[in-house]
Parts: C-alpha cells; structure tokens; sequence
C-alpha cells in the first residue's frame, strides 16, 4: 500500500496546532504497518536552518495555476521509514505566519497543485492521497477534474480527513476561476459551493472517495445542523463513505517514565512519585496546598469552543472550595482577561499563565490531579489522552473524542478513567466537579484504580493507523 499523505503542517519541522501533531505522528505508524508513506508540506520560511540543512534537493519544476505559471522545488527527508517532501516557493510561503495571509486560497490552491504535479517528477504513485482539511481540500476536486483521466494518475483513490469542521476555505465566487482556474459552471451546479460562496471543504467531501474524521462520535455529530457549521446536509448526503476515527498520541514522547521536562520520572507502579511532581508544581506557581486539595489544570486554547463560557460563569464557585487552579493558554482577549483577573482575586488559589510553553504543559499533566476540558465541541482532543497518560483524571463534557477516550467513572462498579457531563451547561460542569472533589479527598484507592486504568490504556497510535490501513484497503478495493 503506497500512501501520499498530505498536510499544510507536520510536526516536527512545522506546527501550529493538533494536525501538525497528527501529520508528524500517523505516517511513521503507517509505516511500521508496511505501508509506504510519502509526506507533503509547504516548504515555509518558518521552518529552521537545522531542518532545512537536513533536506536534499530533488528538482524543481512550474506549476500552472489559473494564469499564473509558478516556481516549485522539492525537497525530501527521510526519517523512521518515511519521506518527507517539502515544496518550495518562496512568493507563497516565506511569510511570517502559516496561515491567515490574505492570499491563502491562493497559496494553498498552489500547494494542492504542485502536490499533484510533483506526483510523476518523483516517480511516486500512491494507491491513496489522504488529505486534511481545508488546505489541501482542493487536491481531490484538482485530481477529479484534471487528472483522473490521464494514464499516469488512472485510478489513484483520494480520502479527505477533517479535523476540524469550522474551519472550512471559504470564499467569494470571483476566486473561483480567477484564482483557483476551476470553470464558474461548478459554482453553478452546486458542489464548489455553500450559502453563496466557494467552499473548499464541501468541494473535497463531494469529491474525495472517503471522508474521515478524528472520532467516532465527532463523525455522527457533524451530519447535525448544531455540528455541522452548514455542511451536515451534504455529510448526511455523502454519509456511507464518511467514517471517524480516533486519533493517537505520541506515546514515546508523552511518557511519565522518561518526560525530561518533569521534576521526577514515575511509573504506574511508582505513583507515589507524581506526589514530587505536584509538590513542586505548585511551588514553581507560587501556591501551596495540603494532600486533600484538588490540583486542576487546564491547558490550551482559551476559546469559546474550549468551553471557557462554561468556566466564566462559575470560575468564583471554583475557586472558593478548596481546589488550585493552574491555568496554561493563549486565546480570546476576553479569556485571558478573566483568568489575569481571577489571579488578582484569588491569589493564593491560581496561577495564570498567558503564554504556550511545552515544558510547562508536561509539568501540569504530570503535576494536576484533574484536568478539566469543558469543550463545547471536540473532534477529538488530544489533551485528555495526555493526562490519562500520567495519570490526571481528566473531567471533560461529553462530546466527539471526549466521549470516545474518557469512560466516566461510576460509583457503583468502581469503573472509569475520568469524570464527564452531559448537557452544556456551567452548573452541571459544578456538580461534577464537586464529585471528583469528594471522592478524591474520601476514596483514594478509587481514585488511584482510575488513575491505573488511564495510564495503561492504549493511546498509542498503532490501533488507529490499522484503521486509517483499513479505510485505505477498502477503498482501493472497493471504491
């Protein structure tokens, strides 16, 4: 099985967000599967002189887009048994951030060009093009309506993976053959377009031959109006080739056993030691708290879509029971603002931290006892999966990937690896919150079986690429 996989980020040489994590982490599984991967990425200028000194020069060639005749060089690295191809063009991508250019249809609709272009100068022909969200959404409708019929690229199955479904390329019609060079008579019949403009994300969802997503409840949720951001209608329409699967972590780098950014290293066997790593945690932000006092950590986005409305409403009610809060993101001014503001109120109960830092990060995975992700929406999250991981209980609202990693504890059978609500809403997210509280200061042998559970679940990667194998095999087969 010959796999191209194609992404607008791939950690580790670029990242931005959750699909540079899943580019960089999904292929090398892959290939242990003994699929032959190749990986695609925009050569940007952000990415380093240390990565770039490591890339070899393939070739370069031009590649037509509407009017436009473009420079293209391919770069290739070559890593755990997979390439790595990097195209270049220094107009499009030497800017100072990844996306939100003004011109990104533009640039993106070249990337998703040239990836079809470079197919033959490198002599790779996959049996499947795996592309994810909007950025490459274009190379399935460009393979469909330019070279499905040429002998080279016959018969070449494209799947289009969606990570996040808000974020769809949406554009005005004018872009259409000005920019993008597809014929206006697509807009017309309907499948470039979505409440009167182009939409890139509709456009692959029609035209790819599957269409994944990162979670089994994310995939249902989506073909709903509240979900579907205005695409659940052609997603219920195109749903016998729509399928979710759950995303992995990366279980060598997230690893309690050998984290170098964590104060002392511990096992499943040597939990006690996470009690070091707490101690200390608390000391870098400056709080103190006994053995009863529930450490709650929240790391990422501070959005709406994190379900920070939810934390708004009821942050003062948090913080007068006797928990600590450490808090670790960037996000929405009106967030931000909320936490600087809850540090001034209640000093001696939160830390604030209004910035990314991954060594950070690891310390409160390692160092909480709850982690709390309220999303209001999650296609699949990879956060919760990393606080199981050392051992955080994490407490998460029932939605997309939540629901599918994270079993709710119950107090009958004693089962669970975390704490979860139902409906969206702050008074609901209290009462759970209370619930952990108490059995975390009244049942610590439930609370260390939840524990166990989480951190020897498997959230590795292999599970996942045997499914992302399956999908591909059937739909070579069968498509």
């Amino acid at each position: 099985m010959k796999v191209l996989y194609v992404s607008s980020e791939c950690a580790p040489f670029i990242k931005t967000g959750g699909l540079g994590d899943v580019a960089g982490s999904l292929p090398k599984a892959l290939a242990a599967k003994g699929a032959e991967v190749a990986v695609v990425c925009p050569l940007y200028s952000k990415i380093s002189h240390d990565w770039r000194s490591k890339m070899t020069f393939v070739k370069s060639m031009y590649v037509q887009l509407a009017w436009r005749n473009q420079y293209c060089g391919i770069f290739v690295y070559e890593a755990d048994g997979v390439k790595y191809y990097f195209l270049d063009n220094e107009y499009y991508f030497a800017r100072n951030q990844v996306y939100g250019e003004y011109d990104d249809a533009e640039r993106f609709a070249f990337f998703s060009r040239a990836v079809l272009e470079m197919l033959p100068a490198i002599n790779f022909r996959p049996d499947v093009i795996n592309c994810n969200d909007w950025q490459s959404a274009l190379v399935p409708v460009y393979y469909n309506l330019n070279y499905n019929y040429r002998p080279w690229y016959e018969g070449i199955k494209t799947v289009f993976t969606i990570h996040n479904i808000q974020f769809q390329g949406q554009y005005g019609r004018e872009i259409l053959s000005y920019v993008l060079g597809i014929d206006d008579y697509h807009f017309d019949n309907g499948f470039m377009q979505q409440d009167g403009d182009v939409n890139l994300m509709k456009a692959a969802i029609v035209c790819a031959d599957r269409v994944t997503t990162v979670s089994s409840t994310y995939a249902g949720e989506i073909q709903t109006p509240f979900y579907g951001f205005h695409l659940d209608a052609v997603l219920r329409w195109n749903q016998g080739k729509v399928c979710g699967i759950v995303n992995g972590i990366d279980t060598d780098s997230f690893n309690p056993e050998t984290d170098p950014h964590l104060f002392k290293n511990y096992t499943v066997d040597t939990l006690e030691d996470k009690k070091v790593n707490r101690r200390q945690l608390l000391e870098m932000c400056g709080l103190q708290a006994d053995d009863d006092t529930v450490v709650i950590g929240m790391v990422g986005r501070l959005t709406s879509q994190k379900g920070l409305d939810l934390v708004q409403c009821v942050l003062s009610d948090i913080l007068e029971q006797d928990v600590r809060m450490i808090v670790l993101g960037t996000g929405d001014y009106e967030y931000e603002q909320m936490f600087i503001n809850a540090k001034w109120q209640y000093p001696d109960k939160i830390s604030t931290n209004i910035m990314f830092s991954a060594d950070l990060a690891n310390k409160i995975y390692a160092g909480c006892d709850l982690f709390l992700m309220p999303s209001l929406f999650e296609p699949c999250g990879l956060a919760q999966m990393i606080a199981m991981r050392y051992g955080t209980l994490p407490l998460v609202r029932e939605t997309g990937g939540l629901k599918d990693t994270v079993k709710p504890y119950n107090q009958y059978t004693g089962e669970g690896t975390g704490f979860s609500f139902t409906n969206y809403n702050a008074h609901e997210m209290l009462g759970v919150i209370g619930k952990a509280c108490y059995l975390f200061r009244h049942n610590k042998e439930a609370w260390k079986a939840m524990q166990v559970k989480g951190m020897t679940s498997d959230f590795s990667w292999d599970h996942s690429a045997q499914d992302y194998m399956n999908v591909y095999e059937d739909t070579v087969k069968n498509w």
